[in-house]
């Protein structure tokens, strides 16, 4: 059934976030129903990401219900890992439900699984759908930029700034281990910003015995104390991946304990006292930086724009200052991981 013909003009636009939480979320949210609001659409919460969908739960919302919301972390709708393509009948539940609700457009806020599934349903039931690139790992193919980035290299540099003080006091190495499943963005910025002495992340492999070098060099120089960047999806040798995945594939990342294995081999190799910082989910919390607070809003204008228009199968996208609509199916073709060029400027300050 081709859902996008549905109505002549769109009346009703429906919201989901969809994966991990990141800040930022809120201002996208205020933002479509605003604008919303002022195109005469009702919005509508879709609660808990895609279940939302399968399940049919659902939020009212007015301007009453955004009011306040911009600085505040996490997302007042909730969110999930679920995948409609994994649950038996899950798909057809979607369909059900936008159905039901009356729902002429909806906007899918997340990153490459939620909308993966967007572009699917797009492409295959004729959804009218738009998306909102969110990820803190930045790696959406089809934007600049993604929102919660910011913030989360924002976090990760700042406690980079204090295990400085202390790891010199105590003539330690510090490892300190970010978030980043298959891409090293936030390891490579908040490292570089940081001033930390070796970073290692997904695309690059690692040899422990060339970090060990390193850490040795700056003894010798005199520098009792190294600050070592490592993104939590680095690949390193010996460690196999064989935790509990979740409905889109992925290992559960927090079972690796990549920051433990690389401390000790540092320690193994060095002599030098290692002790580990797992940043973990607290890069993910608290409120969004400005400029995360400006994109995520222009973003959600943009979004609302689409699905007004009922240019749907798009996703709102940063070009350099430009937000520009890009298709969902480019967006998720592949990811934007980090390019030698850019891991060229971190190894420029190694050791």
């Amino acid at each position: 059934m081709n859902l996008v013909g549905l109505s002549a003009v769109a009346k009703t636009v429906g919201m989901l976030t969809g994966g991990g939480d990141c800040p930022g979320l809120n201002a996208v949210i205020r933002a479509v129903v605003r604008s919303s609001d002022a195109a005469g659409w009702d919005c509508v919460g879709i609660l808990e990401g895609w279940r939302g969908l399968v399940e049919g739960q659902f939020r009212d919302l007015d301007l009453r219900d955004v009011s306040g919301i911009l600085p505040r972390g996490g997302t007042i709708l909730g969110t999930s890992r679920t995948n409609p393509y994994k649950i038996d009948g899950g798909v057809e539940k979607v369909l059900q439900s936008i159905r039901d609700r009356g729902l002429d457009a909806i906007v899918a806020i997340g990153g490459e699984d939620t909308l993966g599934v967007a572009s699917r349903l797009y492409s295959e039931h004729q959804v009218p759908v738009v998306g909102v690139p969110k990820t803190i790992d930045n790696d959406l193919s089809g934007t600049d930029y993604t929102f919660g980035f910011d913030t989360a290299v924002t976090i990760a540099t700042e406690a980079i700034d204090r295990l400085h003080t202390t790891a010199e006091s105590h003539n330690r190495v510090m490892v300190v281990e970010v978030m980043g499943r298959h891409a090293g963005w936030i390891a490579v910025m908040s490292g570089i910003a940081g001033g930390a002495d070796a970073i290692l992340i997904p695309e690059a492999p690692v040899d422990f015995d060339v970090v060990a070098e390193g850490v040795r060099k700056r003894h010798a120089r005199g520098k009792n104390f190294s600050i070592v960047v490592v993104s939590e999806g680095t690949e390193l040798p010996g460690l196999e991946d064989d935790g509990e995945v979740d409905q889109f594939g992925h290992v559960t990342l927090s079972k690796r304990g990549v920051g433990d294995v690389l401390a000790r081999e540092i320690e193994q190799r060095t002599g030098f006292e290692t002790r580990v910082t797992v940043l973990g989910h607290v890069q993910r919390g608290g409120s969004p930086t400005a400029r995360d607070r400006v994109l995520a809003t222009r973003f959600g204008l943009k979004a609302a724009e689409l699905a007004q228009a009922g240019q749907f199968g798009q996703m709102a996208a940063l070009r350099g200052d430009d937000v520009v609509p890009v298709s969902l199916e480019e967006a998720t073709a592949e990811l934007k991981t980090v390019t030698p060029e850019w891991y060229a400027v971190a190894q420029a300050f190694f050791g």
